[in-house]
């Protein structure tokens, strides 16, 4: 286990706190979300690890391992990278920023320890550095409408602020979006995550007490990442996953760059051929006041009930409703009537797309005639 996310916040003790190490909500996680849209809260993200890589070589070899194009990142700018098997599945996704001195990698705080580990192996004759630095540094997440600045300071060791600004927002240079919405709810996604010393939370937790800093829970976070159909690591990903399930392409591949791992995959996918599974966002009827758990199977409303998927994220949100995010199988219909079990109750699903099932084939290759086939 991460020291991330090994002993519970000081932000979690705050008045009417709910949950643990950080807190889900507290008290009112709808009024929560409002105050997080409106730019007015914080959210405690320190069960997040915080991955540090400093040394000349470090934009170059993460470039060169990695899925996204990094070489070039300036100080303060921010990215979103993945680091793929060699059959191009998912293995961690990374947050990126560089201050012109270090290169640090938010991560899910399970996931900083095996990846400090796995990238210090890596390092071979290159001038780098890795350390799980999640002991030292905590993440805060905020929300900032039209460029507002974050409430609270984050850290500047080197002079550029460690504020991670979520690319989510827009389809980045080289990547590829899948979702044939115009209007994508993640153009209206200003998440930010800030880097602060882990002792500062302690400051944090009195100054919530005073009234000079708002807190909101994860619940608020994740019911907002959900609208956004922003994919998470700790939720989206399995053993299978591959990025263009998730429509991943969008923030964290460049299509256009070097080799690294799984590069095949990903080119072979995009290009001729299609992913297994699709992300959709689900719609869920609120009549019973029931909320399926992540995980659960998501059946055809039939009568021979298939099981056509699984439920990865669920949440309230403060307008949308009941909704969550799901894997499905990429030929399942589009219009398709859904059912999720929940505690005996078949909570009706209806499916928003993501993914469409015609995902992928980009390259539209003509297919050449059979030997010895006769024109017409």
């Amino acid at each position: 286990m991460s020291s991330a996310d090994s002993a519970a916040s000081p932000l979690a003790a705050l008045p009417g706190a709910v949950g643990a190490p950080t807190a889900e909500h507290y008290g009112d996680p709808v009024a929560e979300q409002r105050a997080l849209v409106a730019g007015r809260a914080v959210v405690d993200l320190s069960d997040r690890g915080v991955v540090t890589v400093t040394g000349p070589d470090r934009l170059r070899w993460l470039d060169s391992l990695t899925s996204q194009a990094l070489a070039g990142l300036t100080p303060g700018a921010s990215a979103e990278t993945l680091l793929l098997d060699p059959n191009g599945r998912i293995e961690h996704a990374m947050h990126v920023i560089d201050d012109g001195v270090t290169t640090w990698l938010i991560v899910e705080g399970d996931e900083a320890e095996a990846l400090a580990a796995w990238l210090d192996r890596m390092r071979f004759m290159m001038q780098v550095e890795v350390a799980d630095a999640s002991g030292e540094w905590a993440v805060i997440g905020a929300m900032s409408p039209a460029g507002a600045e974050p409430s609270i300071p984050a850290a500047s060791p080197h002079g550029a602020p460690l504020v991670w600004s979520d690319p989510w927002s827009a389809v980045q240079a080289g990547g590829w979006q899948y979702a044939p919405e115009a209007e994508h709810p993640g153009c209206d996604y200003p998440a930010r995550e800030l880097i602060v010393e882990r002792a500062f939370l302690a400051e944090l937790a009195g100054l919530a007490r005073a009234g000079g800093v708002r807190f909101a829970g994860s619940l608020a976070w994740e019911a907002l990442r959900v609208a956004a159909w922003r994919p998470r690591f700790a939720a989206e990903v399995d053993e299978k996953s591959i990025p263009h399930e998730v429509d991943w392409l969008r923030s964290a591949v460049h299509l256009a760059k070097g080799c690294y791992r799984g590069q095949e995959t990903v080119a072979k996918v995009h290009n001729l051929g299609r992913p297994p599974r699709r992300i959709v966002m689900l719609h869920l009827d609120g009549s019973d006041a029931l909320l399926p758990a992540p995980g659960s199977p998501v059946h055809a409303a039939d009568a021979d009930r298939a099981d056509v998927g699984r439920i990865t994220s669920v949440a309230r949100h403060h307008e949308l409703g009941p909704i969550a995010l799901a894997l499905v199988k990429r030929s399942l219909d589009v219009a398709a009537p859904l059912v999720v079990p929940v505690d005996g109750v078949d909570v009706a699903a209806a499916q928003e797309v993501i993914v469409p099932p015609e995902a992928g084939q980009a390259a539209a290759v003509p297919r050449l005639p059979r030997l010895g086939a006769q024109r017409r």
